[in-house]
Formats: structure tokens, sequence, C-alpha cells
């Protein structure tokens, strides 16, 4: 099987790859594993100290990925690429190593030794996204491998080159070949190596429907996974809210990258006071976007990944128009929009729940904006998705934040700022939005077992 990545630029061929065969991936597998037990057995310092070699050998490779992942996935040369956050998530993890590793010490006496060691899965299979396709990997690549787990990286066929420059930069760093794999894989052989518990660990960021068919995979074999899929993120502006911060922020959230975020904004609720200044705001801000070719710098909106993912949103504004939503966005101001992977942004009122646009994940330029009386009203329409990733609250009460935020059903809680990864904290989601939690010390946990020591000496 071929993997080709279409450029959203001009619709060309940017590159393609051979999947590898069952046996060749079998192999590959068998490999990881022989090197992975003199890896672990390496100082956790020396692992740590490979890693952010590896690291910082991407960030050399910065002048060259930038203009790539614009070829990739249509982000913006302007914007400079995911080196600074790719390096914040890497160091803090690399920072907080040896104490999230640590035993936990329960009884060191003359009589015994009891404790609980953090030991590596195995094999772990990190299988990437491409909308933020350094980032995203390193997640899960740099704690794994610190720990002492092996890593195999499956990349989305949208940005196949990510996998082969993270694995270049970090073979030339000295982590060993067999350690650290960049690999191109099938649905199916994927699904059959899993099966047949290839890996200790599978970490995957995704959509929904790659995340059941993971599942149904490792049924029954007791496979660990980390699952990141869907989100409709809300954002809500309360009445005491910094009007013009919250507006900014949001709307950079909803649109930056073309509105293909994780965590993008994807639902905005204000309060009935601030709401008609809160949407006047906001479209002058979202008009005077530059849709274009994202290696020209004046672009500052690129094209969608694809053009079937711009497809999908302009249904669902199509269909919310049809409902009796009111498009905000002139058309007029968006000449680049062709129809095909450049669409232009919108933002949109009268919006309703039973919408597609305010329920189905859009991971596109749109957004919907709904007036709300009051905390309450809020809350309920927060919680009235299928998705728990984010929230973001915006208000100058810290104490309303966080009665609001115990109240809303989702991973993370912001107050007055939106779209962002701590990696001290743990990155998780409930409901559809998937299982597991990574980054901060809890990351380390999941891509580690308990092991107990009960050691009665002589």
């Amino acid at each position: 099987m071929t993997i080709t990545c279409i450029s959203p630029i001009d619709g060309s061929v940017f590159a393609t790859r051979e999947t590898l065969s069952q046996d060749e991936a079998l192999e590959r597998v068998s490999r990881a594993k022989r090197s992975q037990a003199a890896w672990a057995a390496r100082p956790l310092q020396d692992r740590i100290d490979l890693v952010m070699a590896g690291v910082a050998r991407v960030g050399e490779m910065n002048d060259e990925i930038v203009p790539e992942l614009a070829r990739q996935m249509g982000r913006p040369v302007r914007y400079g690429g995911e080196f600074s956050g790719f390096n914040e998530r890497a160091s803090h993890m690399a920072h907080i190593a040896h104490e999230a590793l640590a035993p936990i010490e329960v009884e060191r006496s003359d009589s015994f030794h009891r404790y609980i060691a953090r030991v590596p899965h195995g094999l772990v299979l990190v299988v990437a996204p491409w909308n933020y396709p350094y980032m995203t990997a390193i997640n899960s690549v740099a704690p794994a491998l610190i720990a002492g787990n092996a890593v195999m990286l499956k990349h989305a066929s949208q940005t196949p080159l990510v996998g082969e420059r993270l694995a270049r930069a970090f073979h030339e760093a000295g982590v060993p070949e067999e350690v650290f794999q960049n690999v191109f894989l099938d649905h199916d052989t994927t699904a059959a190596l899993i099966t047949d518990r290839a890996f200790g660990f599978v970490n995957f960021t995704g959509s929904v429907a790659g995340g059941r068919a993971l599942e149904r995979a490792a049924a029954g074999t007791f496979t660990g996974m980390g699952l990141e899929l869907g989100g409709k993120d809300p954002g809500y502006v309360c009445d005491d809210a910094d009007l013009g911060a919250a507006v900014d922020t949001l709307i950079d959230g909803a649109m930056f990258n073309a509105g293909q975020c994780c965590c993008g904004i994807e639902r905005i609720y204000v309060h009935e006071s601030l709401f008609d200044a809160f949407v006047e705001k906001a479209v002058g801000i979202v008009s005077a976007y530059v849709l274009g070719d994202p290696l020209d710098p004046a672009t500052t909106l690129g094209p969608m990944a694809h053009k079937r993912f711009a497809d999908e949103v302009r249904a669902q504004t199509a269909e919310a128009l049809a409902q009796g939503a009111r498009a905000h966005i002139d058309p007029s101001d968006f000449p680049a929009d062709d129809g095909g992977a450049y669409l232009m942004p919108q933002i949109l009122t009268n919006v309703t729940h039973d919408m597609r646009v305010m329920r189905d994940e859009s991971f596109g330029p749109v957004v919907g904006i709904m007036p709300v009386r009051d905390d309450d009203e809020a809350v309920r329409l927060m919680n009235d998705s299928a998705y728990g990733l984010t929230a973001s609250i915006w208000t100058r009460d810290t104490g309303r934040a966080r009665a609001i935020g115990d109240r809303i059903e989702t991973g993370t809680v912001f107050q007055n700022r939106a779209d962002y990864l701590d990696p001290g904290l743990c990155w998780t989601g409930c409901k559809a939005t998937g299982r597991g939690g990574g980054l901060s010390v809890i990351g380390y946990h999941n891509l580690t077992r308990p092991k107990s020591y009960h050691l009665k000496k002589a």
C-alpha cells in the first residue's frame, strides 16, 4: 500500500511512502523488543540526555521544518512552526523524570524493604495526528523513551515526513535506531499487530472512529491505551469578564491553524449583557484575516489540511444557515476560498444545539456564539456535548471559575485562557474524547507499570 500526502497548497502530490508488510512490521517489532532491555538498563540521566539531544537536533532543523509543514498540512510559515511548544513539553518531562519515576518507598527497615517501582511497558506504539504533528508526537515519545520503553511512531498520512524527521534527529543524537523507529503502517497491519500483543502500550490521538477501531483490535489483549479523540471545546464569557481579552483569546482559539486544534474553541457562550459587543469585536478580528498560500508571510489563515475536512465544515455551516443561523463574515472578504482546501472563516449566531455545528466536531474555522442568561444556563449548554477535553471560563473571580469548572464535564478547566497544553498538568479527557492521560507525572505513570518489591532481609 502507498501512503500519499496531497499538499493542501495546490493539490499536488507532496510525498509518497510504501507501508510495511505484516512480516516486515513484525521484524521491526522484534528488533525493538530485543533492544529495549539494554535501553532500559541505561542510567535514567543518560536516557534523559539523549532524548533532549534529539529534541535540540529537531530545533536545528526548524528552518527546513516550517515550510515543509506548510506544504504537508497548510499552517502559515509566519507562525514559525512548533519547536517552542515541542521543546517546552519535552523539557518539562525531562525535568520531572527522576521524581516521577522514583520508587514509592513503603518500608526500609532492618527487616524489610518494601517499595513500588515504575517499570517500562516494553514497546510503546505512538499514533500521532497531522494537526500539530511535532507537539502531539513528543507528548508520548519523550516520556516513553525516558522511562525506558522502545517506541514505534506511526504518523498520520498527511504528515509522513514528520516521523522521518524525528527519527533522524533522535538517531543523530545517539538514541539507538531500534529503540526509536518511525514506521509506515496501514490500518489492517496496525490492528493485526495490536491483536497479536506486539505492544505493551498504545497511545493514539485522532478520531473517535479511530479510537474505537484500536480498542476493537486490542479487545482481550489487556493492552493499555491512551486515547485522545474528538472534541467540541466550549468557551464561556461571564458578565464580569475582560471583554477584550476574552474576544482576542477565544477567537484565536477558534481560528488558529484553520481551526484544526485538538483543544480549539468550537462553541462560545456569552452572557447576554456582553453578547452584542463580543460578536462585534469577533467579527472585526476575523474579517481582517488573510486567507492564502501558507508559504506567503502575509498569510494569517492557511488552507485546511485536506479538501474533505473543509467540505465537512462547509456542510455543517450550510445546514446551520438553512436552520436559521446567521453568518457574520462576508465571503467577498475572502476571495481565496476556492471551494477546496482553502476555506474562509465564519462566525455564526442564532445557533442552537439542534444544529450539527454546535454538536459535532467541526475542526475548522467556524464557531457558533450563543447568548446565555447566567452560569446555570452556560453550564447546561457546555455539558450538552458528547465530548470533554477543555473548557474556557472568562471571569475576574477565580472562585467563580472554580465553582463553574467543578460542574463541567471536561478534562481541563481554563480561566482566562484557552487552547494551551500545560505540560505540568495531566492532558486528559472524558466522554467520547477518550481516556488516559499524557504529560505531567501521570503521563509517566501511564507509560510505565507498577511493580511491587517485598524484600525480607535474612
